[in-house]
């Protein structure tokens, strides 16, 4: 750590859960995070009830050499950042590989796993969030980790992600963009785009009401191309 690097209290810390919705849209982050406003959709109350079933299985659990922990606190004083891990699990490896758990003798080898409702995005919001997971957890147990694990529950498998330099540095940069947006307390303007349809907050946004000097024919042709408006 740099001597000059700033470090976050307690009360600035962001959730890791806002680095998604602002690589989704910054105006979705700001109006989450800054203004409180939420609401569901049928995706959000899907993955919102499989998150809730994934933490309440129990706490821990032993399979062979693996411990599996689910719901680890996180939080990084370096990123500004708090959060929840869906699962962690602990393999077994050499003395001195890993890292040393309560009440479990020999070293221990950390894999995140982040659960997700539905298959693998063409987006990095996925991996940032694992990577944001995964650089709490190197911060709090002084380690390095070298890759994690998005379950998808569409295709009930597992994707591998390597956390590689080029992704903890846009893990990073989206870190510090979050704080930038958030820290400047403005809300940006609406913008209308095919993504929006996936939105949940699409009712409150109101993109194409909202978006700055959009023409009246603009707009009818767009619904016309667009009938699900």
């Amino acid at each position: 750590m740099q001597p000059d690097q700033h470090v976050f209290t307690e009360d600035e810390l962001l959730p890791i859960s806002a680095l998604q919705h602002l690589i989704f849209c910054e105006r979705q982050c700001a109006l989450i995070h800054l203004e409180r406003l939420w609401a569901d959709n049928p995706l959000t109350v899907d993955g919102s009830d499989m998150h809730s079933r994934v933490h309440d299985e129990d706490a821990s659990e032993v399979r062979g050499d693996v411990r599996i922990a689910r719901g680890i606190a996180l939080r990084s004083f370096r990123l500004g950042l708090v959060g929840q891990a869906d699962v962690v699990e602990f393999h077994r490896a050499e003395v001195g590989a890993g890292v040393s758990l309560p009440n479990a003798s020999g070293s221990w080898l950390l894999l995140p796993v982040e659960y997700k409702r539905g298959r693998p995005k063409r987006g990095l919001e996925d991996r940032v969030q694992l990577c944001a997971q995964t650089l709490c957890l190197e911060e709090m147990f002084g380690i390095r980790l070298q890759a994690g694990a998005l379950f998808y529950r569409t295709s009930r498998r597992r994707l591998p992600v390597a956390f590689d330099e080029a992704l903890r540095k846009f893990t990073e940069e989206t870190t510090q963009r979050l704080h930038v947006l958030l820290a400047q307390r403005v809300t940006p303007r609406a913008r209308r785009e095919p993504k929006c349809k996936r939105c949940s907050l699409i009712g409150l946004c109101m993109p194409d009401a909202m978006a700055a000097r959009r023409s009246v024919t603009r707009y009818l042709a767009s619904a016309i191309e667009d009938p699900a408006e």
